[in-house]
């Protein structure tokens, strides 16, 4: 299998003679380290044995990703804990799962948890792998739960929401590392061989020297769930966390990491400096939804001079691209079309037919993987790629001209870890409250400090 980058590039090779040593070449992503399997602190791999599942957020993309664990081959799988804030989640998703796989689900009412605690119980129990897909703020303080109780995780993207989390998450996965504990990131371009061989072709020099690259995620309207009379603030926000900073990071963090983590794989490096603006002009007087922006534009500069543009946004009537794309100093790449040209303009490659349903594969590739006593290490990228969108929000909301390395180590909490931690109940307090008119506060441009 394929091998990420573990080490910057020597400063006396190029960046081109780097990605070649270092780019995937197989397999999307997944760094392997070669090995035995540490599992149930058994080292071994697990061959056809069964592999125990445990599911941490029981929501639309929990119970997918469980869904498709069990559809992969090669050795038993079971779904043996589930876990969600909300009973009814884990209700939903139960029925889901058993109405797919009836016959690998061993998950009696004793091992369906509910409450903010839920993902402690499910560490609890002898599962041998747990899926995280809760609200990304959540997913640091889970994470290190996970590695703490000695369990291979599948960690759904983003992996955080704010700079102290992704230190926190960059932390639990040295602990990962030293436990032999396979850590997975649902970042599943990485899986697909088709974004695999074009990454590939590109970093081989298929179009010359990168000069600039282009990502976007433009959209329609995001989803929300109408407040209810029974509901406290906190339960509104939870159940409606794709609206609040502090759960999702903002949609550039939940959904345009995609896009911002192939630019960052072609490049084989993450920007060293970020500036941009954004704004909530369509939702402004919307209460539902809550405190994001619905646009975002990023100016993205790598160590290496090149730019990445980056557009992101939430309004409808506009023009709606999800794709990637790199120009070169001999053609151009279409990235998530899967096509390369030369400076010309003619097609020179095209890997459309290897096809692209990368949520399905990520999971073939992990238990294929652990069946095989590889270890996937997908953790340090997951969380560099997830922290360069906070970086980019950040200069939105702030406008600035923003450095990595400042960011990283100074930026403002938004879900810190230790709070998170604390929290019991539906009636603690939200961290964010609307004001006198009902609408959340949103940060302004030129006033919002992002740097503690």
């Amino acid at each position: 299998m394929s091998q990420q980058p573990s080490k910057r590039p020597a400063h006396d090779s190029s960046r081109r003679d780097f990605i070649k040593r270092s780019s995937l070449l197989v397999a999307g992503g997944a760094a392997v380290v070669g090995g035995s399997l540490s599992i149930a602190r058994a080292a071994h791999s697990f061959g056809s044995d069964v592999i125990k599942i445990g599911l941490v957020g029981c929501g639309g993309r929990g119970t997918g990703a469980a869904i498709q664990a069990l559809n992969t081959k090669g050795g038993d799988l079971k779904v043996v804990a589930l876990g969600d804030a909300f009973q009814d989640r884990v209700a939903g998703c139960y029925r889901a799962i058993k109405g797919q796989h009836g016959d690998k689900v061993d998950c009696p009412q004793e091992r369906q948890f509910s409450g903010l605690d839920a993902y402690k119980r499910v560490l609890e129990t002898d599962c041998h792998l747990v899926i995280l897909a809760t609200p990304p703020g959540f997913r640091p303080l889970h994470f290190a739960a996970a590695v703490a109780a000695g369990k291979h995780i599948f960690a759904e993207k983003p992996v955080g929401v704010d700079a102290q989390g992704i230190r926190k998450f960059l932390e639990a996965n040295e602990q990962a590392k030293s436990k032999n504990l396979a850590v997975a990131i649902g970042l599943q371009r990485r899986h697909e061989r088709k974004y695999m061989e074009t990454v590939k072709t590109i970093q081989d020099g298929a179009i010359g020297d990168i000069i600039l690259a282009r990502a976007y995620w433009n959209g329609d309207k995001p989803w929300f769930k109408p407040r209810q009379p029974e509901w406290t603030e906190m339960e509104f926000q939870m159940r409606n966390w794709y609206q609040f900073a502090w759960l999702c990071g903002d949609h550039i963090v939940e959904q345009h990491i995609h896009n911002l983590d192939v630019i960052n794989w072609i490049m084989g490096d993450y920007p060293m400096s970020a500036q941009g603006q954004g704004g909530a002009q369509f939702y402004r007087d919307k209460p539902e939804f809550g405190e994001i922006f619905d646009h975002h534009f990023v100016e993205f500069t790598y160590k290496n001079g090149c730019t990445t543009l980056s557009q992101c946004r939430h309004i409808p009537n506009t023009w709606q691209s999800v794709s990637e794309h790199v120009h070169g100093s001999k053609g151009y790449a279409d990235v998530s079309g899967s096509k390369i040209y030369d400076a010309s303009g003619k097609l020179t490659h095209n890997f459309g037919s290897l096809g692209g349903d990368g949520h399905q594969q990520e999971h073939h590739d992990l238990f294929a993987d652990l069946r095989a006593g590889r270890i996937p290490a997908e953790g340090e990228w997951g969380a560099k790629s997830t922290f360069t969108a906070i970086f980019g929000r950040m200069a939105t909301y702030s406008g600035k001209m923003l450095k990595w390395d400042e960011c990283l180590q100074k930026g403002a909490d938004l879900a810190p870890v230790d709070w998170l931690a604390k929290l019991s109940s539906m009636k603690d307090e939200a961290p964010v409250k609307p004001n006198a008119d009902g609408l959340y506060t949103l940060p302004m441009p030129g006033k919002t400090q992002v740097l503690a």
